[in-house]
């Protein structure tokens, strides 16, 4: 069963996140960080997010984005700067480095396209238990009709382009179509993905 995300979602949707994107930089900054980003998506007006629950009525896989994404990153750390400064002390501790890794994470997405008639499919992630059951399918089916509700006409996504043909193989079997292909700083090969809905 398919639902909006509240705020007493998010820390079942961190851990989803967590089993989902294990070695990922942004699970790196730990389950505090995670926790801010996704109740401050909840909140924002332009937040679009669903969770998917399982037969204990938990949520199991979760979406998460935006409509008009450009900014939305610089919007969330003007408000709650001192949140996310101190629930990422610890990698940064552990890691100084990460810190010219956080900023280019946060310049990017002041790249991302503008309007209110595109929407940024941010994150998804889902159980391995639940994988190949559809529920993915029906939180992405779930994300595009609140965007086009909203009035956007196309979404966007980002995905590593290398080994990962199962997600690549995935999106495209929804419609989705690359349009674009980048090189992160870090190296990562990324497909930039677009739908119109």
């Amino acid at each position: 069963m398919l639902k909006v995300m509240d705020s007493n979602n998010v820390s079942r949707v961190v851990y989803v996140h967590l089993k989902s994107f294990p070695g990922f930089f942004l699970s790196s900054l730990g389950p505090k960080f995670l926790g801010h980003f996704y109740l401050g998506v909840v909140d924002a007006p332009e937040g679009i997010s669903f969770v998917y629950l399982n037969e204990a009525g938990q949520p199991a896989g979760f979406v998460s984005g935006t409509s008009n994404p450009r900014g939305f990153y610089k919007r969330l750390l003007k408000r709650d700067w001192l949140k996310f400064s101190i629930a990422s002390l610890g990698t940064l501790m552990r890691n100084p480095g990460a810190v010219r890794r956080i900023a280019r994470g946060l310049l990017h997405p002041g790249q991302n396209p503008v309007g209110d008639d595109v929407a940024g499919l941010f994150s998804i992630g889902v159980l391995p238990e639940l994988q190949g059951t559809g529920a993915g399918k029906k939180l992405v089916h779930a994300f595009l009709d609140e965007a086009r509700k909203r009035g956007c006409k196309r979404v966007f996504l980002t995905t590593d382009r290398d080994n990962n043909e199962v997600v690549n193989h995935f999106y495209e079997k929804l419609g989705f179509v690359v349009e674009r292909e980048y090189t992160t700083p870090e190296g990562r090969n990324m497909n930039e993905y677009w739908i119109t809905l």
